[in-house]
């Protein structure tokens, strides 16, 4: 239900844009948001958005580099990452849920998951 693409291999201080398109309607989905998970690591949290938009958080770790939007027309999330850093270096999973609270940040807050995708950023 969760499609995410737009990884690649960038260089530091590079910019990559991510999107993730979920099938049904986009009021479905009160809440989309972006995960990572780095080897060895677990998955973290680094993004989400309510279905109007109006409500956002990121990751302290995120704030001022990644932004995400929605685009309800197009049932699709973007991330996008600028001032990429090799500690950004992970796949990127979307993540969507029916319920928005900006407090819902962990991976047991989200039933509904993309495959995945790889960014690899080079110093």
């Amino acid at each position: 239900q969760l499609q995410a693409s737009g990884g690649g291999l960038v260089q530091a201080g590079g910019s990559l844009r991510l999107s993730c398109v979920a099938s049904g309607r986009p009021y479905d989905w009160s809440s989309m948001s972006w995960f990572r998970q780095a080897p060895g690591k677990e998955r973290e949290f680094v993004a989400s958005v309510s279905q109007s938009g109006r409500g956002i958080r990121y990751a302290d770790s995120v704030k001022g580099r990644f932004t995400i939007s929605r685009d309800n027309a197009k049932n699709t999330a973007y991330l996008q990452m600028n001032s990429l850093a090799p500690d950004d270096a992970a796949v990127y999973y979307c993540a969507a849920s029916y319920i928005w609270e900006s407090s819902r940040t962990s991976v047991n807050d989200y039933a509904y998951w993309g495959q995945g995708t790889q960014v690899t950023v080079s110093s």
